[in-house]
C-alpha cells in the first residue's frame, strides 16, 4: 500500500524520548544563523559516506535480496559516521514515497518520513543515549512499546548510542527482546567500545566496523568543502588538518571550521597558521631537528626544538610528529625510492634524504627511543625538559655503532673465542655471566626474560609479567601466551617493547588460550613443595608436634647461606623453626 505523511510526524516529540541526533538537524529550525560544518555537511545519502564502501555495499545487497537483519551493531572511533549511519539506516528501513513502498538504501528523492527521522521527530524511531540513561528502568520503559505496531511507518526502530554503557541489568532486559523481536521491530546500536558489549548481545547483531579515513582522502574531502565555503586553505594546511583529525571526518570538519577564520577577505590559510592554531611543530623544521640529531649535532638540535616550543608548539605533539617521521623513514626504506608520503612533495623528498643516512636497524632504534620518550614525557614534571632529553637520546644513539655493526663485532668476538668456550654453553653466552647486560643478547628462556627485567630495574613490568602472563611457547622473536583477568590492557605491548629493545629485533607476541601456570604461581607451587618436604623430615615433624603454634618460616639452600644449627642431624635445606609459644 502507499502511505502518506500524517499528523504524528509533525507533532512535538514526547519529552521522554531522548534523541542522540538533536532536534536541530538537517533542515530543522535552529534559531541560529550559522551551522557548523560538521552538521552542515553530514551525509544525507549512503553514497555520501566516504571510506565506508564495504559497509554500504553489504547493506545495499542485503536490502535488494530482502535479507535485512533485525539488529545492527555499528562500531568505530569517534567521528567516523556511526550516528549518521544509524540515521540513514532508520530512513532506509522506513523508506516510502509515491510509487515505492519497500525498504531501500536509495534515499533519493527523500521519502515521506525522511525529514522527521533526520530531525529526530518521528514517533516510530525511538532513540536512547545510553551514556546518560543506563538503568534497567530506562530500558524497560523503552522496550515497553515493542509489542505495539508502528504508528505510521513500516518498522519501529530502536536506536541506542554508546550501548556499551548500559548496565548489566539493562543488557539482560534487552536480551530477550533482541533474541526474539517482533517482525515490526528493528534495533540499531552504536558504540566506541565494542569489547565492553556482552558477547550474548554481539552474537545477535549484524556488526559493521566503520573505518578511520586515511589522511589523503580526508584532506581531499576537506578541500572540496573548503571550496564550497569559499575558503582558501593551502595543500599543506589541509594535510595538517587531516593528520590532526586522526581518521575522524567530524574532527577534521571541526578543525577546518576553526581554520577558515584564520584568514579573512579570501586570504590563504597556510600551513604556518594551522600549526600555530593546533600547537604543531613545523614539519620541515622537525625534519631538520631529526637530521641534526642523527648526525650527532646536539647543540643545533636542542636549540631548534627549543625554538619550536617557544613559538607555541606542544612538546607532546612535537614528539608525536617525530614518531611519525621515524615511522615514515622506516616505511620509505622498506618501500623504496618511488614511495610517496601523504602531504606536500617536499616532505617526501626530505624523508627519503634522511632515510638514506640510516640503516634499517638504526631507524627502528630511533623509533624505540622516541616511543619510550613519549611515554616518559607524558608523566614528566616539565614536558619541554623531557622533550629535550629525548632529542639528546637520539644524539647519543647516533654516536653508537649501528646495531648491524654491533652484531657483526659480537659475532667476530664469539668466533675468536669459540675455542675457549665453556662446554655446554651456547656461543652467545660464552665468556660472560648469564645475566650480564647486553643490548643484543638473546634470551634463553622466559626465566631469563624475568631476570633481565629485574636487572634493568623494570620492577612494575617484572611484577605484572610474573602475576598475569601464562607462557605457552617461547622462542627467539616469538612469544605465545595467555593473560589472566584484570591484567593491565597494555601489558603485552610493554613486554613486546622490552623484548625488542633488549634484542634489537622484532618480536611477535601472540595471545592464545592456555591453562599453564604464571611464573608467580609456579614459584609458589615449588616453594610449597619445599615446605611440604621439610615437614616430612622426622626432626622437623617432631619439633612441630612438640612446640604448639610452631611454624616453618623459611626454607633455604644451606650451601648459599649456612647458619649454625642446634641439632646436628637437621637437614641441610631446612632452617630452624620458630615457635609462637611463650615461656
Amino acid at each position: 500500500m502507499t502511505k502518506t505523511p500524517d499528523t504524528p510526524e509533525t507533532e512535538a516529540r514526547d519529552d521522554a524520548t531522548f534523541s542522540m541526533f538533536g532536534d536541530a538537524e538537517m533542515g530543522a529550525p535552529t534559531g541560529e544563523s550559522y551551522q557548523v560544518l560538521a552538521r552542515k555537511y553530514r551525509p544525507r545519502l549512503f553514497s555520501d559516506l566516504i571510506g565506508q564502501e564495504a559497509m554500504v555495499r553489504t547493506l545495499k545487497n542485503a536490502f535488494e535480496i530482502n535479507r535485512v537483519a533485525h539488529a545492527f551493531m555499528l562500531t568505530g572511533v569517534r567521528g567516523v559516521g556511526k550516528t549518521t549511519t544509524a540515521r540513514l539506516l532508520a530512513r532506509a528501513l522506513n523508506y516510502t514515497r509515491d510509487g515505492h513502498d519497500e525498504p531501500s538504501v536509495d534515499l533519493d528523492p527523500p521519502g515521506y518520513f525522511c525529514d522527521a527521522i533526520m530531525a529526530g521527530h518521528h514517533p516510530d524511531v525511538l532513540e536512547l543515549d545510553a551514556a546518560s540513561r543506563t538503568g534497567v528502568a530506562d530500558m524497560r520503559d523503552l522496550l515497553d512499546g515493542v509489542r505495539y505496531s508502528p504508528v505510521s511507518s513500516r518498522y519501529k526502530v530502536y536506536v541506542i548510542d554508546e550501548v556499551h554503557m548500559l548496565s548489566t541489568a539493562s543488557f539482560n532486559a534487552l536480551l530477550k527482546t533482541l533474541e526474539e523481536p517482533p517482525e515490526h521491530v528493528k534495533f540499531i546500536f552504536a558504540t566506541t567500545e565494542i569489547r565492553k558489549v556482552p558477547i550474548t548481545v554481539l552474537s545477535r547483531c549484524q556488526r559493521f566496523d566503520l573505518k578511520r579515513l586515511e589522511s589523503v582522502p580526508l584532506a581531499q574531502h576537506l578541500g572540496k568543502i573548503a571550496q564550497k565555503e569559499g575558503a582558501n586553505v593551502s595543500e599543506e594546511g589541509l594535510a595538517l588538518i587531516a593528520r590532526a583529525a586522526e581518521g575522524s571526518v567530524r574532527d577534521g570538519l571541526s578543525i577546518l571550521d576553526q581554520a577558515i577564520v584564520q584568514a579573512l577577505d579570501g586570504g590563504e590559510v597556510d600551513g604556518a597558521k594551522i600549526r600555530d592554531m593546533l600547537g604543531l611543530g613545523d614539519r620541515l623544521r622537525l625534519l631538520d631537528t631529526f637530521e641534526m640529531a642523527i648526525k650527532g649535532e646536539a647543540q643545533q638540535a636542542v636549540e631548534e626544538i627549543a625554538a619550536q616550543v617557544h613559538s607555541g608548539a606542544d612538546p607532546l605533539v612535537i614528539l608525536k610528529d617525530m614518531l611519525e617521521i621515524a615511522a615514515d623513514i622506516a616505511t620509505v626504506q622498506a618501500a623504496g625510492a618511488d614511495y610517496t608520503l601523504p602531504g606536500p612533495p617536499d616532505w617526501t623528498a626530505r624523508t627519503h634524504t634522511i632515510a638514506a643516512q640510516l640503516t634499517s636497524a638504526q631507524a627502528q632504534r630511533n623509533w624505540q627511543i622516541l616511543l619510550s620518550g613519549y611515554r616518559d614525557t607524558q608523566t614528566a614534571p616539565e614536558a619541554d625538559t623531557a622533550l629535550r632529553m629525548v632529542v639528546l637520546r637520539l644524539v647519543a644513539a647516533a654516536q653508537l655503532p649501528s646495531p648491524e655493526e654491533a652484531a657483526r663485532h659480537l659475532a667476530d668476538a664469539q668466533m675468536a673465542g669459540g675455542a675457549t668456550r665453556e662446554p655446554g654453553k651456547p656461543p652467545e653466552t660464552a665468556g660472560r655471566a648469564d645475566d650480564a647486560p647486553h643490548a643484543t643478547a638473546p634470551f634463553r628462556d622466559f626465566d631469563h626474560v624475568l631476570a633481565r627485567l629485574d636487572e634493568r630495574k623494570e620492577l612494575r613490568l617484572w611484577g605484572e609479567v610474573r602475576q598475569y602472563v601464562r607462557v605457552e611457547t617461547f622462542a627467539p622473536g616469538q612469544l605465545t601466551c595467555a593473560v589472566k583477568d584484570r591484567a593491565p590492557t597494555d601489558l603485552l605491548r610493554r613486554l613486546a617493547d622490552f623484548l625488542e629493545h633488549e634484542t634489537d629485533s622484532d618480536w611477535q607476541v601472540n595471545l592464545a588460550q592456555s591453562d599453564r601456570e604464571t611464573m608467580k604461581e609456579r614459584d609458589a607451587r615449588l616453594r610449597q613443595a619445599q615446605f611440604d618436604k621439610a615437614r616430612e623430615h622426622p626432626v622437623v615433624a617432631a619439633a612441630l608436634a612438640t612446640l604448639p603454634g610452631a611454624e616453618i618460616v623459611d626454607v633455604k639452600d644451606i650451601e648459599q647461606s649456612r647458619q649454625p644449627l642446634e641439632q646436628d642431624d637437621l637437614p641441610d635445606n631446612v632452617v630452624p623453626i620458630r615457635s609462637n609459644q611463650k615461656n
